[in-house]
């Protein structure tokens, strides 16, 4: 596991200028890490059946049945490859005014980074027919930017319903041999 990553979440304080900055098909995202429960080591998922492609399955996490959003299919970005540094990023997310959890996979955890309000810029307006309101904003850090997801806004109506309804009944189950 990349215990640097949990630590980073351990030590930080709940403040809202703190983002959990990870790679992304070679692109770097940041998430509030008020919204970060936990990171955990990408384990197998398992698959649920008639749910959109970007769901990439469902962890069992502590008895609890989470789903996986795989958010570089989401994007419509190339995935990368599952290795070792591949890990989930377990999030507490407002699905349809209901507090839920749900995992996010990300191709590694950077770090948890300070960006004060005036150095965050808003989403850019690329035109009426590319999604940008999922982006709460580009965070300036000297010579770069990093773009932070509003993970609220990620889903869909429609999606945030096959999220929300996935239960343990849905899930498909190895039989053991």
């Amino acid at each position: 596991m990349n215990d640097i990553a949990l630590d980073y979440v351990e030590q930080s304080s709940l403040d809202a200028s703190q983002f959990l900055t990870f790679m992304l098909s070679n692109e770097e995202f940041s998430v509030p890490i008020m919204q970060v429960k936990e990171i955990i080591e990408y384990q197998d998922l398992t698959s649920v059946p008639m749910v959109p492609e970007f769901i990439a399955g469902a962890l069992n996490l502590r008895g609890s049945i989470v789903p996986v959003i795989n958010l570089a299919v989401k994007f419509g970005i190339e995935p990368q490859d599952i290795t070792r540094r591949t890990c989930v990023v377990i999030m507490e997310v407002m699905l349809d005014n209901e507090q839920a959890v749900m995992g996010i996979l990300v191709d590694k955890v950077l770090q948890v980074i300070d960006i004060d309000e005036e150095n965050i810029d808003s989403a850019p307006t690329l035109g009426s027919q590319i999604r940008t309101d999922f982006i709460r904003g580009m965070g300036k850090l000297d010579d770069r930017f990093v773009i932070i997801l509003a993970i609220n806004k990620i889903l869909s109506a429609e999606e945030i319903a096959v999220v929300g309804n996935i239960q343990a009944d849905d899930v498909i189950t190895e039989p053991e041999a």
